[in-house]
């Protein structure tokens, strides 16, 4: 299914049910095909969501570069279309960015939310990697100054794509040059100061051997929302909700259980 939001088109798999709908939300370069391991294990009878973020999966670009607030209001839009608020809410990764976001800005929109490897809270920079941004700026500056010499030019492109696959990330690297922009836009915003707004009660499932979004991240949440909690799983990594499915989908049942029996 698709509808057409915010001057892109989103792509949904919407499940019918009864009940406080679960929206499920992939982290940056997956697809919804990532939480369906999750969503086939969770109560059948409950109606659930699954969707491709714009530049992602089967979903359109975004008309223009992104950020965080962006994908969070299509994301809004596209839940008060379907009818899914209040909702409960499973996210990874960047669909933790794009949750925390909403949570702090418009908390009616969730009951509960389950967060696994959420991103939104900036690294500290280590001097190697301070020395790697100095180099990578020097040596930019240095082929934007060649630019004025147009018979360079197809050799200053080469050479800046090199130097962004030398000291770029993986997830920059893949993608083209307009969704790097927005790439750039949505790790850029630091989302430190949503924690303490964030309202509903939050549970967070977090791999000890997270290298993305290390395990300190998910400790800095529990201590800053008022009302969270935090779960480990031990040899976990970044994607640990799917390393294990099985454990991950009973805690979300068990959590989001809950709220359904008050």
């Amino acid at each position: 299914m698709e509808k057409t939001i915010c001057g892109t088109t989103i792509h949904y798999t919407l499940r019918e049910g009864q009940g406080t709908p679960i929206v499920l939300l992939h982290g940056w370069g997956c697809d919804e095909s990532l939480m369906q391991p999750i969503a086939d294990r969770l109560e059948p009878g409950r109606p659930l969501l699954t969707l491709d973020f714009p530049g992602h999966g089967k979903s359109g670009r975004p008309p223009e570069p992104w950020g965080v607030p962006e994908y969070a209001g299509a994301t809004r839009e596209l839940l008060e279309q379907l009818g899914l608020t209040p909702c409960d809410v499973i996210a990874h990764s960047f669909g933790g960015r794009v949750t925390l976001w909403l949570a702090a800005h418009h908390p009616e929109l969730f009951r509960r939310i389950l967060l696994t490897g959420a991103a939104g809270l900036k690294k500290p920079q280590t001097e190697e990697g301070k020395k790697r941004a100095e180099a990578f700026q020097k040596k930019k500056a240095a082929l934007h100054t060649l630019r004025g010499l147009k018979v360079f030019n197809p050799l200053l492109d080469k050479a800046e794509e090199s130097l962004r696959q030398k000291y770029g990330s993986r997830d920059y690297n893949a993608l083209d040059a307009e969704m790097r922009q927005t790439f750039v836009k949505v790790i850029s915003l630091d989302l430190a100061d949503c924690l303490s707004r964030v309202q509903s009660p939050t549970l967070l499932v977090w791999g000890d051997g997270d290298t993305e979004t290390p395990l300190w991240m998910g400790q800095k949440m529990e201590r800053e929302i008022p009302d969270a909690a935090l779960v480990v799983l031990e040899g976990g990594t970044h994607f640990a909700y799917l390393e294990q499915a099985a454990r991950f989908a009973a805690i979300a049942q068990a959590f989001f259980k809950e709220e359904q029996e008050k």
